[in-house]
């Protein structure tokens, strides 16, 4: 395996790691009490970090195909 390959398979680690946390903290009642648009943006950061951990595991079965 090439190193860009191990670093892309580590990075979609972490970010993985990482939604799972803000996913958990959407759900307690500390997020509650920010702003709407603290909120918002929180949300949109989810999404966006999901779609970035999708195309990072959408590379790395390419890896796995060649």
């Amino acid at each position: 395996m090439e190193q860009y390959q191990i670093r892309v398979m580590e990075e979609k680690k972490e970010l993985d790691a990482k939604i799972d946390k803000l996913a958990a903290f959407i759900k307690t009642a500390q997020f509650n009490e920010l702003t709407d648009e603290h909120r918002g943006l929180l949300v949109q950061q989810l999404r966006a970090m999901r779609n970035y951990a999708d195309i990072l595991g959408e590379r790395v079965e390419l890896f796995a195909a060649a």
